[in-house]
């Protein structure tokens, strides 16, 4: 599953995003509501968490925006407006859920997975690209009836890709939404993830090559 952070407060940003990740899910964080947006545009997501005081564009009209040409995509406001006619009117913007900060980690978890739930039957479950499948709901990864076991990160690698076929894409790309925006380790951390996924999903010695470098630009999911 893939989720989105608007959150403008690195320090809460950086909480939720790990305890996520802990939970198997794929993040992208973004830092003010334009910035947003544009991921939204270019990105397909599961859930929206989304603060309201945000910069450049305001939380009210990131999720009115998203309302403007997606009526199933699930959001849930985070946020310090405790406010009876704020909450009215965040869920007015079309909002799926409201919590106040601060909150707990635990509480958050289950209301995004209640709304996962019951956005199911508008998502796909299982992502496929040529015998390769993607179980979204299970994590489980299997390739010409063989299971293939995935770390978190490298599940969240593949799931980029799955969701992108035929798509190259940059390293910074995905090192933002695999890892996430500021990260500042090892800097060719995505070429030997790449390198580990590629290893895995060959499942055979036939087994076509899906994950193909661009060099220069990127990398890409392709048949060749």
């Amino acid at each position: 599953m893939q989720l989105l952070i608007v959150e403008d407060e690195e320090r809460i940003a950086n909480l939720l995003r790990r305890g996520l990740e802990e939970k198997s899910f794929a993040v992208d964080v973004a830092m003010d509501g334009a910035q947003a947006i544009k991921k939204i545009s270019c990105n397909e997501y599961d859930l929206i968490i989304l603060d309201l005081m945000i910069p450049k564009v305001d939380g009210l009209t990131v999720c009115q925006t998203i309302r403007k040409t997606n009526t199933s995509l699930p959001v849930l406001i985070l946020t310090a407006k405790d406010g009876i006619e704020d909450k009215v009117k965040g869920l007015d913007s079309g909002a799926d859920d409201y919590m106040t900060k601060p909150f707990s980690f635990v509480e958050l978890l289950a209301r995004v997975r209640a709304l996962l739930r019951r956005g199911k039957k508008a998502n796909p479950v299982i992502l496929q690209f040529d015998d390769l499948t993607l179980d979204t709901s299970s994590y489980v990864v299997m390739r010409a009836g063989k299971k293939i076991e995935l770390t978190t990160r490298e599940y969240a690698l593949l799931e980029y890709f799955m969701h992108h076929p035929n798509r190259v894409l940059h390293k910074s790309q995905i090192l933002e939404h695999v890892w996430d925006y500021n990260y500042d380790g090892l800097s060719n951390i995505v070429e030997t993830y790449i390198k580990y996924v590629r290893k895995k999903i060959k499942v055979s010695p036939g087994s076509k090559e899906l994950i193909h470098t661009v060099r220069g630009i990127g990398y890409v999911m392709r048949v060749e």
